[in-house]
């Protein structure tokens, strides 16, 4: 099967076929900063990390960009509202960059804890107001677009295809949005390419209309196509992005180039508290900082991936439990091959025939779902087998060959490390690999007094946490024995 994604542009799955052979250029939207990063950048970054990661191992060689916002843009169409990085670095009493550079470092700290590579290029919009200025003018010089007291609009009524992502028509488009009147419309549904800078407001830059800055929507189209090119491959981004912004990019970059913005456009769904968006504006987010101190940075990446990225994915404290032991066992499984393979030394036959085949199964079911639209929760049962499977041969009392293990050991690197990026680096230090193993045999061994000393109650509860996480004691004549499940 080949690579074979959801188009959210055609509404069905399409194979993957770059526009350039071998070559695959993506572009996600970044975030505003002007706080922390929350879960619900997790669900956007960590799903296209993965995105970006499997392309990679598939042999494309991919320029990803993200961008950072650092023009603190209003809501829909710039038209109401406030500058939400004025309005916050006045409430912590900074300069606006200042604020931006607060939040840019937080933001990455955060990526980086959950393993999730950097991207090629992070453009940041301040630094492209020129290029800005410039599609403006040629959306006005091509009569797509008009200018008002200093504030410049596109006319969506010139641009017949203005919809097309979303599916609606403009009449439903200018009552989904709610946009209230504005006499400098020629339309309701005409958004803002440049606004006039009122007096106070901080960050502006001259233009041919007077001193603004930049509406939303035009910062993306800029930037994605100075380093992509016109068309690109992938444009990516959350569900909640596709209108109006997704949809006014496409407007004004194909009016001004007159050919094709984006090929494929992926859209990850959203997390939710109770059925609810998890959003700043609506004060239920949970922070990565707050996350962290509770969970380990990889458990939340394992929570994510846990769901499609085209699924919503529910917040409870119950389900990143649940991540942390998922994560805890298929870390445990990888440390005891690691384990094996110190001890064993290194191969000097081939691996036994049937070890190649089953982990040629258990990769092809992985592959599989990948290629399916990158499928993570069905890919996470294909490792989870595999995982069963490795604790039965490790577990089994014959000894698995130098070679058997390495090929194993491979295979979780592959998979695990470089597709889903659940591998932290310290897994590449064989110096301690037999940490795990050392320290369930100290909870073996302090089960054992317990029941020495008649404490069952302390010793059951050895047992039940380590049940939990995966681990199972088997008691016999000879002492006791311990397998992952």
């Amino acid at each position: 099967m080949t690579l074979h994604v959801y188009n959210s542009l055609t509404r069905r799955k399409e194979p993957f076929v770059p526009l350039h052979e071998g070559k695959v250029g993506i572009y996600v939207c970044g975030p505003t900063v002007y706080g922390h990063a929350h879960l619900g950048h997790a669900k956007s970054y960590v799903s296209f990390d993965v995105v970006v990661r499997y392309l990679r191992y598939l042999g494309y060689q991919v320029r990803y960009v993200q961008n950072i916002t650092d023009v603190g843009h209003l809501t829909d169409d710039a038209d109401a509202g406030e500058d939400k990085i004025l309005k916050k670095a006045r409430l912590e009493r900074l300069e606006p960059m200042e604020l931006v550079e607060i939040y840019t470092r937080s933001y990455f700290e955060d990526m980086d804890a959950m393993n999730v590579l950097r991207p090629n290029i992070s453009p940041r919009a301040t630094c492209h107001i020129p290029e800005m200025i410039e599609l403006v003018r040629t959306l006005l010089e091509k009569g797509h677009a008009y200018e008002v007291n200093g504030s410049v609009y596109f006319s969506v009524e010139t641009f017949p295809e203005y919809g097309k992502l979303s599916g609606r028509r403009i009449e439903e488009l200018v009552e989904a949005v709610r946009i209230e009147a504005n006499p400098e419309k020629r339309h309701p549904a005409d958004f803002a390419l440049w606004k006039r800078a009122e007096p106070g407001h901080i960050l502006r830059w001259p233009s041919p209309w007077g001193w603004g800055y930049p509406g939303w929507h035009i910062e993306c189209s800029v930037m994605s196509t100075k380093y992509l090119g016109q068309p690109f491959d992938i444009h990516g981004g959350g569900l909640e992005n596709q209108f109006p912004h997704h949809e006014c990019e496409i407007a004004q970059s194909e009016a001004a180039a007159g050919v094709p913005f984006a090929r494929y456009w992926l859209h990850n769904n959203m997390v939710t508290v109770n059925g609810v968006k998890m959003g700043k504006s609506l004060g239920n987010f949970v922070t990565l900082k707050e996350a962290f101190q509770r969970y380990s940075p990889l458990a939340v990446r394992f929570f994510v991936l846990s769901s499609h990225y085209r699924s919503p994915l529910d917040f409870s404290e119950p389900a990143l439990e649940a991540a942390e032991r998922g994560l805890e066992r298929l870390h445990i499984a990888v440390r005891l091959v690691r384990d094996a393979l110190t001890r064993a030394g290194q191969p000097t036959d081939d691996p036994d025939p049937k070890v190649v085949r089953v982990l040629e199964e258990h990769k092809a079911r992985f592959l599989e779902a990948m290629d399916d639209d990158f499928g993570t929760p069905q890919a996470l049962a294909a490792l989870f087998e595999l995982t069963r499977e490795t604790n039965t041969w490790i577990n089994s009392g014959r000894p698995l060959s130098a070679a058997s293990l390495a090929a194993i050991h491979q295979l979780y690197n592959e998979l695990a490390g470089d597709v889903l990026g659940l591998l932290p680096a310290k897994f590449e230090d064989a110096a301690g690999a037999d940490l795990t193993g050392q320290l369930v045999q100290l909870l073996i061994e302090l089960r054992q007094e317990a029941r020495q000393a008649k404490d069952y109650a302390r010793a059951d509860h050895i047992r039940q946490r380590l049940n939990e996480m995966g681990i199972i004691l088997e008691d016999g004549p000879e002492g006791t024995r311990w397998r992952m499940r």
